[in-house]
């Protein structure tokens, strides 16, 4: 496996951070091979972190498993008694989809943060190299829970990158708020005694109606998916309780928690009013906050990526592809997150044809130079703390205007 042609001549720290990288080539393809052969759920990701931990330990890191209260989660820092700022994060991945494997490549963002961190570890000179292992991206989100318990909060940069159907830098992510719904009524007889039941099927096909309808009036990035998972248990039966659950989704997160919420809550609310049923509600998700991509290391790793032979997209923000915890990292640090192609055309995410195609040439190879480009915007982190300051001074203009 060989990286892309440098198509805009190599200085000597491209140079010397893809002959590292090439180097560990053929342990990356394994690493991703192994991850994707051996698929596991978020929070029960076990094979994957000890293999990671592992490598990481074997080059001179510094390993600490499970952080933040997650048991599948992982600190590595170089060097190993400690180092000074800045302290540059590669970000890795490695939670599978139920009944699907790897479909969404978190096997590639797992090797490419591993191969960023190993060819850096030595062009560490006053900085520090973390590697942050963060599970569960698929289901409750590993990353909003390390945010909250600080773990964010004395770096200087988070990074990684996604495999995708192109290589891009920008764009964003809608913020996302998963709630389930609950109406508790009456059973009774459908045909003899109706009229002594009280339906709550009724009062949850009340509230799909009403949330339809807030459709016109919000914002155009709302997304509003639901699905009943109980409906009642036999059509003769006034069914005495329903159960649903709804994406709720937008550009922002504000908006979201201030508009969107509150209005499906006053949907449920009214079919109570109209039922006599009583409502329970409740987020079985945390807060996925929208991603703030940082436009310096954008920049540092589009250009680096093009040097290798890539043609990069810049995205405008109002592009969004679903939803992310890597939202959450990038309220705390400036972080990135481009997007790598993986084919042309590649299959669609999600599916079992993606999982497949992670272990391609063409993956292979992607993953690879997206190694030396994070590998490199990394080392010019660490070589250059104007360009972390330039970062951090424009994640500060983004939160204050946003």
């Amino acid at each position: 496996m060989t990286a892309g042609k440098v198509t805009h001549g190599e200085d000597g720290l491209l140079a010397r951070l893809r002959e590292r990288v090439m180097a560990l080539g053929p342990r990356l393809v394994e690493v991703a091979r192994f991850l994707k052969e051996h698929p596991e759920l978020g929070h029960q990701e076990y094979e994957a972190q000890h293999m990671l931990c592992s490598i990481l330990e074997e080059n001179g890191f510094a390993v600490v498993r499970g952080v933040a209260g997650l048991p599948t989660s992982f600190r590595a820092e170089y060097p190993p008694r400690g180092g000074g700022r800045p302290r540059i994060a590669f970000l890795a991945e490695y939670d599978a989809l139920p009944g699907i494997g790897h479909g969404c490549g978190h096997n590639l963002i797992a090797a490419m943060s591993l191969g960023a961190a190993l060819g850096l570890r030595d062009e560490v000179a006053e900085g520090t190299v973390v590697v942050l292992g963060t599970p569960a991206e698929e289901t409750t989100g590993g990353k909003i829970a390390m945010s909250e318990a600080g773990v964010f909060d004395d770096l200087d940069a988070a990074l990684l990158a996604h495999p995708g159907g192109r290589t891009s830098v920008g764009g964003s992510s809608l913020a996302s708020h998963a709630v389930e719904i609950e109406f508790f009524g009456r059973a009774a007889h459908a045909a003899a005694a109706p009229e002594k039941g009280i339906n709550a099927l009724d009062a949850m096909l009340l509230t799909f109606q009403a949330v339809h309808a807030l459709r016109p009036r919000l914002d155009p990035s709302v997304r509003l998916p639901g699905i009943i998972l109980d409906g009642g248990t036999a059509p003769n039966v006034v069914p005495d309780y329903t159960r649903a659950r709804f994406s709720l989704r937008a550009a922002d997160a504000r908006y979201l928690e201030e508009v969107v919420v509150p209005a499906v809550r006053d949907c449920a609310r009214g079919a109570t009013q109209a039922t006599g049923c009583r409502m329970e509600w409740h987020f079985y998700e945390p807060l996925f906050l929208d991603m703030r991509e940082n436009p310096v290391l954008a920049r540092l790793f589009a250009s680096e990526l093009r040097r290798l032979g890539h043609q990069v997209e810049e995205l405008p923000r109002s592009v969004r592809a679903g939803s992310t915890d890597v939202g959450n990292a990038s309220y705390r640090v400036p972080t990135v997150q481009p997007s790598v192609a993986i084919g042309d055309p590649a299959p669609p995410g999600h599916t079992r044809e993606f999982a497949e195609a992670t272990m391609s040439e063409p993956a292979l190879r992607a993953m690879l130079d997206a190694c030396v480009a994070l590998a490199v915007t990394g080392a010019q982190l660490l070589h250059d703390p104007g360009l972390v300051q330039e970062a951090w001074e424009a994640w500060r203009r983004e939160m204050e205007e946003n």
